[in-house]
């Protein structure tokens, strides 16, 4: 009797053992459960504890973190009709845990098989040279396109990133030719430009030294002119002074003695060639006076006055 009584207590410790790894479940943070009861889902629970009915509850768990996955290299056909072949990553996450369980089987294969067919359709409307040159923007395309169709799956594409296209090898080879012709043309122009740039500076070396040696001119001629004026009014100021000691000598002295150092006066600024004199009228009148006066001093035993001719 006690043999049975302890099979019994072991079985229902079995069971008990069972039904709390059926009914029980952890759920972590990153995680949820979507749970089904007699088929019918009655959402997402978790995280935390979640307690399940055995037999009559089922469940799915579902992971809440970003995930990413790689495209095969595809060959696509451009409008202008270049094959190229293209292989890129594909980053989403899962914001709606319920309807990627219940919208699509395999959200994952899913969006392999859009990401693919958006690809080929978008690389179709474009030309081989934007295909290439705006891979930025064809990365963008592609994350629009597909969070289209994988949003009614709870499902958000967050990048799409584009890792390689390869061109085939005739297309290759024509763009190393272009970039070489377009490097040899960069060389072309920059040594022309700087050609150009050294005949400015050298001009303009010249014109420096044109204006700097006309400054040069014109400040020696202006020093010239202005030593000139000078000599000129010292000149002048010399007249001036002779003339004013003249009237100071004059103020002591007859008539006669005045005429006679007049004369002498006019005898010593008329000592250059280029001295003229213009002699007015009453200049007779004292020349009478010079005359009679040279004759009364040749009466007083003095030199007699020339004759005149």
């Amino acid at each position: 009797m006690e043999a049975g009584n302890l099979i019994v207590l072991v079985a229902l410790i079995a069971l008990l053992i069972i039904l709390g790894r059926l009914s029980i479940r952890i759920v972590r943070e990153y995680e949820r459960l979507v749970v089904f009861r007699l088929g019918r889902a009655l959402g997402a629970r978790g995280p935390g504890l979640v307690l399940l009915i055995p037999f009559v509850d089922a469940s799915v768990r579902v992971d809440l973190r970003e995930i990413f996955f790689d495209v095969e290299p595809q060959t696509t056909i451009t409008k202008d009709n270049a094959p190229l072949s293209i292989d890129f990553l594909v980053y989403m996450k899962v914001i709606d845990a319920l309807s990627s369980v219940l919208e699509v089987e395999d959200f994952r294969g899913a969006s392999r098989g859009i990401a693919t067919t958006t690809l080929r359709a978008l690389v179709g409307d474009m030309i081989l040279d934007d295909v290439l040159a705006r891979r930025d923007q064809l990365n963008e395309w592609l994350q629009d396109k597909l969070d289209e169709v994988t949003n009614r799956w709870g499902i958000k594409v967050t990048a799409v990133e584009i890792r390689e296209i390869i061109p085939p090898r005739e297309i290759q080879e024509a763009m190393s030719r272009q970039m070489s012709a377009e490097r040899h043309r960069r060389a072309t122009v920059t040594d022309a430009d700087g050609r150009r740039e050294a005949a400015i500076k050298v001009a303009e070396g010249d014109r420096q030294a044109r204006i700097l040696q006309a400054q040069g001119q014109r400040e020696a001629q202006i020093l010239e002119a202005e030593g000139e004026r000078q000599a000129l009014i010292l000149r002048a100021e010399g007249v001036a002074a002779g003339l004013e000691r003249i009237h100071q000598i004059a103020r002591g002295l007859d008539s006669n003695t005045m005429s006679l150092e007049y004369l002498n006066a006019i005898r010593a600024l008329g000592g250059t060639e280029a001295t003229k004199f213009v002699i007015p009228m009453e200049f007779t009148t004292l020349l009478t006076t010079l005359r009679g006066h040279t004759a009364n001093m040749g009466a007083d035993g003095g030199v007699a006055p020339p004759e005149a001719s």
